[in-house]
């Protein structure tokens, strides 16, 4: 099993009522800077999070400078920090350090008529080198089928259906949340192989329009575990058109993050390796991949900019494929698919 990542709880009421006012004012100025430019509500609360960490090792490290003050020493005296004594991975090191400067370019840029002399200096220190924070896993059809078909034996449609979706989907742990039983109509579905959602679902990027795209889900593999989910669904009494929900206080309410994040715990026990949600983007490209999908079409299905992005999803090594194109009358031609023929 891969390793898995180190979560620390850092941040607490006690400390953070003693974190320098100014770098309080700061951190409010540049949330509503943030929100002026479009940035979606989860990266404005990831960069509160982060700064919040930096606040609180300036209170007990540094003084509780405010953080116009800061120096390279400082810098330098974080990363060893945030490294050693906190065990974060230099990938969460490097990330938070990545949001200290977009905070100092804000103070350079947007509020230089108050700190005219202020200059972001946090990239002129070397960062900690990037490192894989776990190993990749790489799921196969075997494996797939594995996870759905002990759920279904146990009755637990809701998560056969969340992992089937991600598996034909590739969509991420915060997309999920978003899809509603109202997308899977005989109207949304196309060539009779898969869904188009009829709204653009929110994706990880800049906010509204931006940071939206219609997201594709492949039919087969997918309904079969959604119907058995409406089944159930009517059955409960369960009428909103969040497709994914949790019970709390005896009612049915959109399922959060956290829900999605407890039955990731379970998918890993079953798979007996780090499942993440992720990892289904990889799953599924290497899958349309292995079938001949043309990389034009894969690159439209995932809304990527780039085929560019094929490369770094697909799990295929070249070998594999050697098989298709090379055999003992010599060199065989092999005609791309289409999504119908999955």
């Amino acid at each position: 099993m891969g390793r898995k990542t180190v979560y620390n709880r850092i941040f607490n009421e006690e400390e953070w009522a003693k974190v320098n006012p100014e770098n309080k004012k700061l951190l409010r100025e540049w949330k509503n800077y943030l929100m002026s430019t479009d940035k979606s509500q989860g990266t404005i609360k990831q960069y509160e999070n982060d700064m919040r960490i930096i606040f609180l090792f300036l209170l007990n490290n540094c003084d509780n400078k405010f953080i116009g003050d800061l120096n390279k020493r400082d810098i330098i005296s974080f990363q060893g920090y945030s490294i050693n004594a906190w065990s974060h991975s230099s990938n969460r090191t490097r990330r938070i350090k990545s949001c200290l400067s977009s905070l100092c370019n804000f103070i350079e840029n947007i509020m230089d008529d108050l700190y005219p002399d202020f200059r972001n200096i946090v990239n002129k220190i070397e960062s900690p080198q990037k490192k894989p924070v776990r190993e990749k896993t790489v799921l196969t059809n075997d494996q797939v089928e594995l996870v759905l078909k002990t759920l279904v034996e146990s009755h637990q449609y809701q998560k056969a259906c969340v992992f089937a979706l991600a598996a034909n989907s590739g969509a991420r742990l915060n997309e999920l949340l978003r899809f509603k039983v109202s997308f899977f109509t005989e109207e949304n579905l196309h060539n009779n192989a898969y869904y188009k959602t009829p709204v653009k679902i929110r994706i990880k990027g800049r906010g509204r329009d931006g940071g939206s795209k219609h997201k594709f889900i492949l039919k087969n593999g997918f309904k079969e575990y959604f119907d058995l989910w409406m089944k159930e669904r009517d059955e409960l009494g369960i009428t909103c058109d969040e497709l994914f929900v949790t019970r709390r206080n005896g009612e049915w309410q959109p399922a959060t993050d956290t829900t999605l994040q407890s039955w990731k715990t379970q998918f890993s026990k079953t798979l007996d390796t780090d499942f993440y949600f992720h990892s289904m983007r990889h799953y599924l490209t290497t899958k349309l991949r292995a079938n001949n999908i043309p990389d034009k079409i894969i690159k439209d299905f995932f809304g990527w900019e780039s085929i560019d992005m094929i490369e770094i999803y697909d799990d295929n090594e070249a070998e594999d494929d050697f098989a298709k194109f090379f055999t003992s009358d010599g060199i065989k031609k092999v005609e791309n698919k289409s999504l119908n023929d999955l």
